[in-house]
């Protein structure tokens, strides 16, 4: 006979897998994109600032998805948020594969931004919630584990399919199993401490904002925003780039897709350790190290003047890039009671998407001006010190707290 003990790891594992297979596809999307960018910059004849804007109003449409639906995940449940921002990606993913101009397509990408950018700091929220204090770390870096599994496929997809086949059937590959992941969804319960606050009174969106910049929790918020804005403009400035700095550095298309595929696969190791660590030595431990790592990497990569030092800068990169990534949305959760948790980790990814909107957008511009790579990756190692640095000084360690309620 199942024991309470054996349910409750059953159910931990099966909220795991399904919160996991919707961080999956967005991931694919997200890494599709970077390749789609170079297939649609030759086949529509986009300028580098064309590009950048792809990438920007991505971003756009996931502070604005952050934002709100981290606020609507306070006041209507996480699953139901969860639900509606993966349906959101759906759409917008399966109809931007029909779409034969610009302006459509960033439309679009707007709309599958907003799904993004509302689920992701939902998603470990709801995990955060439903874990316990001992276990919560590890099994939500193991949760951001599955958008190394995302990149890969979108790697994968991109390598085999968008050369043969073309863009539009690799978009239509995303949307199939993103559905599957939604019928999954329907099933799942909400998170125990979300439903142990459901009778209590709503705050107000207003009171939802300014409990975030209450004196008791500002420090943490000021920390997070510097973080999270530091990392995802050096994220999305770098990576949805990744393939087009390939093309500029003199390799073919398939080549420069077979160098991306093989730097992807160092994001799994980078979030295996980083799971480990979380717990042994404590989240700050995990952020700084993994930055700093990110930081040296990236500087590599932008210098690299060889195959060797170009594609052995590329796998640290994805190693410890994605690894912090993973410690990021551990951290952020923790860092607020149930009350206004939602409202906190919606409103740092929403800061955060900004610099996702201005990296890609000052690649494309730096790019037109005829700048170095190497001096554009020197300004992401700067801006990744910063990050480390904002936790290091004032960060506030949360390595086995138990969550707070109120």
């Amino acid at each position: 006979m199942e024991t309470n003990q054996q349910a409750i790891h059953k159910g931990n594992r099966k909220l795991l897998g399904v919160a996991g297979l919707g961080w999956l596809f967005d991931a694919m999307d997200v890494g599709m994109l970077s390749f789609i960018l170079v297939a649609l910059s030759s086949e529509w004849g986009l300028s580098s600032k064309e590009v950048g804007w792809i990438g920007s109003v991505n971003s756009i449409g996931m502070a604005a998805g952050a934002l709100i639906f981290g606020l609507l995940a306070d006041r209507i449940g996480r699953k139901n948020v969860f639900i509606i921002t993966l349906l959101l990606f759906s759409i917008g993913s399966g109809l931007s594969a029909f779409t034969g101009s610009l302006a459509l397509f960033l439309i679009l990408r707007f709309i599958i931004g907003m799904g993004l950018g509302g689920e992701l700091p939902v998603a470990s929220t709801l995990v955060s919630e439903s874990v316990p204090a001992e276990k919560r770390g590890r099994v939500v870096v193991l949760l951001e584990s599955f958008w190394a599994g995302g990149w890969l496929l979108a790697a994968l997809i991109s390598y085999f399919v968008i050369p043969h086949y073309g863009w539009q059937a690799a978009l239509l590959i995303s949307v199939i199993p993103a559905l599957y992941a939604l019928y999954l969804r329907l099933g799942l319960p909400d998170s125990p401490r979300y439903e142990k606050m459901k009778a209590a009174p709503k705050p107000s969106v207003w009171e939802n904002l300014s409990g975030v910049w209450a004196k008791k929790y500002r420090g943490q918020t000021m920390t997070l925003w510097v973080l999270w804005f530091c990392v995802v403009f050096s994220y999305y400035g770098m990576f949805l780039w990744l393939p087009s700095v390939m093309v500029i550095k003199g390799f073919t298309l398939i080549k420069s897709f077979e160098y991306v595929l093989i730097m992807t696969l160092a994001q799994l190791p980078g979030y295996f350790t980083a799971a480990w660590f979380i717990e042994k030595i404590g989240r700050k431990f995990v952020l700084v190290t993994y930055l700093i790592g990110t930081a040296v990497s990236a500087y590599f990569f932008g210098q690299a003047d060889s195959l060797g030092l170009l594609i052995t800068s590329g796998i640290f990169l994805s190693f410890f890039n994605l690894g912090a990534w993973g410690a990021l949305y551990a951290y952020t959760p923790e860092q607020y009671p149930t009350i206004i948790r939602g409202a906190g980790a919606g409103m740092a990814a929403a800061i955060g998407r900004v610099g996702g909107v201005l990296g890609p957008l000052l690649v494309g511009y730096l790019v037109a001006q005829k700048t170095s790579i190497t001096s554009i990756f020197t300004i992401f190692c700067v801006a990744v010190l910063i990050g480390a640095a904002a936790v290091f000084f004032f960060g506030k360690e949360t390595k086995n707290s138990e969550l707070q309620e109120k």
